[in-house]
């Protein structure tokens, strides 16, 4: 195989994998930057199964091909500004908020996990504003408090037609 033609393989190998992050760029509810220097490979390891207990796909990908597959995104431009040394991305698809809450705690933790950065609904979020998702309660505990202010309500209901009924019926 000649030179140009290693070159052009790798070329199309390399747009394959910005195709491939382009649509895992579109299509995560939520994306975090990390800088994940001064991890070792212990501490590294268990924040990948604590991304995958959560469904939350965790990668190193180099800043050049984040750079190419966020290009012609709303938040492409604040995201590039952002990419120096090494990144590392976590991705969530399903659940908005666990990508911020996981890389949130365990660089509290760990004291070596710099969050850079993200999005999420397809606007930027500087480190204030990941900061600021982990604290949200996650969709359980939504859901949770919702059923629990319909059902608060409800009773509150029932109980004032029970009054209303023995009034009526003369039995206070």
């Amino acid at each position: 195989m000649s030179e140009n033609e290693k070159k052009s393989s790798a070329r199309i190998a390399k747009e394959g994998i910005v195709e491939q992050l382009k649509e895992k760029f579109s299509k995560a509810s939520t994306i975090v930057l990390v800088d994940f220097r001064g991890l070792t490979v212990e501490e590294d390891t268990a924040l990948r199964v604590e991304f995958r207990k959560a469904g939350v796909e965790y990668t190193v990908i180099k800043n050049s091909m984040i750079r190419l597959a966020t290009k012609d995104t709303p938040y492409g431009a604040q995201l590039d500004a952002l990419l120096e040394g090494p990144t590392a991305v976590a991705f969530g698809f399903e659940d908005m908020i666990a990508p911020a809450k996981i890389a949130v705690e365990y660089g509290k933790k760990t004291k070596k996990l710099a969050i850079k950065g993200g999005a999420s609904d397809g606007a930027y979020l500087d480190v204030a504003g990941v900061q600021a998702l982990a604290e949200l309660p996650s969709k359980e505990v939504l859901i949770a408090r919702f059923m629990g202010s319909l059902m608060s309500s409800v009773s509150a209901l029932a109980r004032v037609l029970e009054a209303r009924r023995k009034q009526l019926a003369g039995e206070e």
